[in-house]
């Protein structure tokens, strides 16, 4: 044998070879082809990957080498989402400028994805914190102003303390910072600017439908996140007082229930309609609600408090008069701030009325049964029969017809001025704004004389001179960059010093990859027309409500302004499942690396170490294996084929260091398998030659509808392994054997794409196999010329027969009665399956 299999070395220089061809600057740019855009969901610069890049990484990297070799013009970019905290944490703590910190941390996850073979397109490369990027969100949004969908509004917000900054929704989990899981999130209220994705509400619901190539689950979340919900609006006015409280409900079946009507403390009649006397215990209330989350304000299992304002309000449908409170359990951002309180039909209600000694009213009953409120334990929420509802009792509250109590009720609403049909939404407008200072400057400036004035020179440009120790938003320290000129009349004004979302910028950067040293726009219409929507998109589930709904929200408006032609982002969405490993803890030094545990015992102390439970990689508990360190012992080659090979994509892969030795010994059993046939001489057919033909032929097939239909790498590497030994028992270096392994080869370089490339040249093979066709399989070499099928006698097994598949049952009866030692030949029953068995009763 020439050489033994050296990874790290191999892949440096076949690294070095695809670099210096720009093989893929060339595949991404040949216009001649079809093209398939393939893309992930590109990082925040942390300056480390670790598995889960990885993971998502290499699967994106192999169906794009896939499609390369099939032909395709595949665009396969990668960039940097590379404003956030990270960076300005990082200035506050006084380590470097949160430019400086993260173009460092670009230039070392750029050189980590070139060590893994990634086949990016570095070309097309963008970093969103770069004036040249974020200039054209400046651009966006002031044409989102244009068309009324960017606003400015005073609204209770989620605070993180730590982040000093306002969080979304979204970004608030459990109560807590989404980055900082120790910090209970805190209400504040604030001039904040929103963009109006509820305008959009609808068209992201039904659009839906029409994403045959996403997840189920996904596109459920996002169902049950935008939340569309049927109901009424209906009005009640204030007691002595010209003032309407309006409230949505899906249960205007219920309104002869009301006994009180409950706003959020947020809402703004609350100090218009509270009694003189009641002032001072309201604002009490009111700063301990705000202590509290969102969250857990609205969790079910927690007491309903509430406070009377010592107002009334009439209920039109019945003429009787009803409090009116505030409680905690109503927020101002769904709805209209504003509940109808109906305690026998809906458990929260139900709750607070017992909590505060408010009557209950059961109008819809069981068919057999009258409720009693004495003997009700909680809400009445099915369905029933109307009692007690004017002209609506006996009927059905609710069926499949329009003439049931439901309807009814809103049509007597419509026709009396008291409400109307309505469809609500539970997504709430994107609030944007970010009180920190490495984000997008928002491209707007504060004028006393003119209001609010969009920026007429863009890009708006981060300033330099800010200080981070200020607490607050650092932007705002800065003099030069606060105070202006107002573009409209040249007077005095003041910047604004809020910046964007980050989840902006990641919003539309997949345009900008089809078009990204453009200076004079964010694209080219006609590049991404060409381009766009992205054929295959890769990224984790935790983006379905927040990434995945805003970028479909920007593709929609930028199709409506007529900058684009698709009104979809993503045709086909794969999400992959988490890298998972056992937890290790030390009762002295707590969580501990995987590698400072042997034999169950801390290498730091010897203290027996706790193995805890499989969960997701983390920082935190140390249960985490640096990339870097698979590559070193290893090589990138075998990262890959482990990640590939352990578990379908987008379930858990459970880390094994077992598995991975044993993708290393198939990669070294291929390279030796390649150094055998060079040094040996071309053998003359043989006998075995058909076998190998067809097992070489079938396994193009399986791994090509493998890949292909629902990357179930897993089971084509599987399929590689058998046409390796299958190769290996062979044993004879026929033509027919060296096919298999150029076979062989072809199908590894999606996979494992050093080896391949690196056994390719030296077989002698012209140009590069990055570049090579995909390998078609032969049908006729699928034919098969006898099948192996086994004789039973009185059910137990006697031997086997080798026939034509298309044998009769006298030819196999023949057969069978010169392979058994039996006298068969008046058998009582023949129970012959063509090609598959022959049972006989004698």
């Amino acid at each position: 044998m020439s050489s033994k299999y050296e990874p790290q070395k191999i892949e440096l220089e076949i690294q070095k070879l695809w670099s210096d061809s720009k093989v893929f600057e060339r595949a991404s740019s040949d216009k001649t082809k079809k093209s398939f855009y393939c893309l992930e969901m590109f990082p925040y610069p942390s300056g480390k990957l670790h598995m889960g890049h990885v993971r998502n990484y290499t699967i994106g990297d192999a169906v794009a080498r896939f499609q390369r070799m099939h032909g395709r013009h595949v665009i396969y970019p990668m960039g940097f989402d590379s404003f956030g905290l990270p960076a300005e944490n990082a200035a506050i703590q006084g380590k470097a400028h949160p430019k400086k910190w993260t173009f460092a941390r670009i230039d070392e996850m750029i050189f980590q994805m070139k060590r893994m073979g990634f086949s990016y397109d570095w070309n097309r490369n963008l970093a969103t914190c770069t004036p040249e990027y974020y200039r054209w969100n400046q651009w966006f949004f002031l044409k989102f102003m244009e068309q009324g969908l960017a606003y400015r509004k005073g609204a209770p917000v989620n605070w993180c303390p730590k982040c000093n900054t306002v969080l979304a929704n979204e970004q608030v989990h459990d109560g807590r910072c989404w980055r900082h899981e120790d910090t209970p999130v805190e209400q504040k209220t604030l001039e904040q600017w929103f963009l109006k994705t509820t305008a959009y509400a609808e068209r992201l619901i039904k659009n839906l439908d029409k994403l045959e190539g996403w997840p189920e689950n996904v596109k459920e979340m996002q169902r049950h996140w935008i939340g569309r919900s049927q109901g009424s609006i209906l009005r009640f006015p204030v007691e002595n007082n010209s003032t309407v409280i309006e409230t949505f409900t899906t249960r205007p079946d219920t309104v002869y229930g009301i006994t009180y009507l409950v706003l959020a403390p947020e809402h703004p009649l609350v100090d218009k309609l509270v009694d003189e006397e009641r002032k001072n215990g309201l604002e009490e209330f009111r700063r301990e609600v705000y202590s509290r989350t969102s969250e857990e304000r609205t969790d079910e299992s927690r007491p309903k408090n509430g406070y009377a304002l010592g107002r009334n309000f009439i209920n039109p449908f019945t003429g009787k008069t009803h409090p009116i409170y505030v409680a905690d359990y109503v927020l101002m951002d769904y709805g209209t701030g504003a509940v109808m309180a109906v305690p026998a039909h809906d458990q929260r209600d139900f709750e607070f009325a017992r909590r505060h000694g408010l009557p209950i009213k059961p109008v819809i009953h069981p068919r057999d049964l009258i409720l009693s409120v004495d003997t009700m334990t909680t809400a009445y929420v099915e369905d029933g029969i109307m009692r007690d509802s004017g002209r609506f009792d006996n009927l059905p509250n609710r069926d499949s017809s329009e003439n049931d109590a439901w309807h009814g009720i809103v049509q007597l609403a419509k026709e009396n001025g008291w409400g109307d049909f309505h469809i609500q939404y539970r997504l709430r407008d994107w609030l944007i704004s970010r009180q920190r200072y490495w984000g997008t400057p928002i491209p707007v400036v504060y004028c006393d004389s003119c209001g609010i004035v969009p920026a007429k020179e863009l890009p708006v440009i981060l300033p330099d001179d800010v200080r981070f120790d200020v607490g607050g938003n650092p932007l705002a320290s800065s003099e030069k960059f606060v105070n202006t000129l107002c573009p409209s009349c040249g007077k005095p004004a003041k910047r604004e010093t809020d910046t964007m979302d980050t989840f902006v910028d990641s919003s539309w950067y997949f345009m900008r990859y089809c078009d990204n040293k453009n200076s004079n726009a964010p694209f080219d219409p006609e590049k991404v027309r060409s381009s766009m929507p992205v054929d295959q998109y890769i990224g984790g589930v935790e983006h379905a409500c927040m990434h995945l709904i805003y970028a479909r929200f920007f593709t929609m408006v930028l199709h409506d302004m007529g900058l684009i032609e698709c009104e979809e982002p993503f045709t086909n969405l794969l999400t992959q499942g988490m890298v998972c490993l056992e937890t290790y803890r030390c009762p002295k030094d707590d969580w501990i690396l995987p590698s400072e545990c042997s034999d169950g015992k801390c290498v730091k102390c010897g203290s027996k170490v706790t193995i805890g439970a499989i969960e997701k990689m983390s920082k935190s508990k140390k249960n985490t294996v640096d990339p870097g360190e698979i590559i070193n012992k290893y090589g990138a080659d075998t990262a890959r084929t482990f990640i590939l090979f352990a578990s379908p994509p987008e379930k858990e892969l459970l880390w094994s260091d077992q598995a991975v030795e044993g993708s290393y010994r198939f990669l070294r059993r291929v390279h030796d398998l390649v150094e055998e046939k060079i040094s040996s001489r071309v053998e003359p057919p043989n006998s075995l030659d058909k076998d190998l033909l067809r097992k070489t032929h079938e396994t193009i097939l399986k791994v090509t509808k493998d890949i292909s239909e629902k990357f179930q790498f897993n089971t084509a590497i599987a399929a590689l392994m058998e046409l390796l030994n299958s190769i290996q028992e062979h044993g004879k270096n026929t033509a027919v054997s060296i096919e298999a392994v150029e076979m062989l080869l072809r199908c590894l370089a999606p996979i494992a794409p050093h080896l391949a490339e690196h056994a390719w040249k030296r077989l002698g093979k012209n140009g590069l196999l990055a570049e090579a066709a995909w390998p078609e399989y032969d049908a006729k070499a699928l034919i098969v010329d006898t099948v192996e099928i086994p004789v039973q006698i009185n059910g137990k097994l006697r031997g086997t027969i080798s026939v034509s598949p298309s044998a009769s049952e006298a030819e196999v009866l023949s057969a069978a009665a010169k392979a058994v030692k039996q006298d068969i030949s008046k058998p009582k029953k023949v129970i012959y399956k063509q090609g598959k068995i022959l049972n006989l009763v004698v």
